[in-house]
């Protein structure tokens, strides 16, 4: 089967029922995306399929053939952040950091329909679940991201 991964032809023999996450993680070896839950409801695992925000956890690799995913190792580089991954910083988003992945390919997501959203706009994509609570922060980041990376004046901490 061969998948489009961050921009690159993988092709692998697996199950067409395999979900997408384990096929990342465990025959792609792309380990940024995470597994927490397993039913979708907590967003770890987060990736984009042509641009929308997908659990990986719950999309058998068959419904992706032909579409473009991308993951958390393809939202920016190390000499070249993505202007979320700065936000994120500036922010000081993560605490424990389980969840960021996911949160981060969402409001990528997010910000690719949307660039410049509302607080509202943000609360109904942002579905992912931290447990460290930092929603207030990940709000503050991509509003952000979106100006470019400034603080904005009542967002910010």
């Amino acid at each position: 089967m061969e998948l489009q991964i961050n921009g690159k032809a993988m092709t692998a023999d697996m199950d067409p029922s395999m979900p997408l996450l384990w096929a990342l993680r465990d025959v792609f070896n792309l380990t940024g995306t995470k597994f927490s839950c397993g039913v979708a409801a907590c967003g770890a695992c987060t990736v984009r399929v042509d641009g929308q925000a997908v659990r990986s956890c719950v999309t058998p690799v068959s419904n992706v053939v032909g579409k473009q995913i991308r993951t958390i190792e393809s939202l920016g580089t190390a000499d070249k952040p993505h202007a979320l991954q700065l936000a994120w910083i500036a922010e000081q988003v993560p605490q424990c950091g389980y969840c960021q992945s996911g949160m981060l390919m969402a409001a990528a997501a997010l910000l690719e329909k949307t660039p410049k959203p509302t607080d509202a706009q943000i609360d109904e994509a942002m579905s992912n679940i931290c447990r460290c609570g930092t929603y207030q922060r990940v709000r503050a980041a991509i509003h952000r991201a979106a100006i470019g990376g400034e603080a904005v004046a009542g967002v910010s901490k």
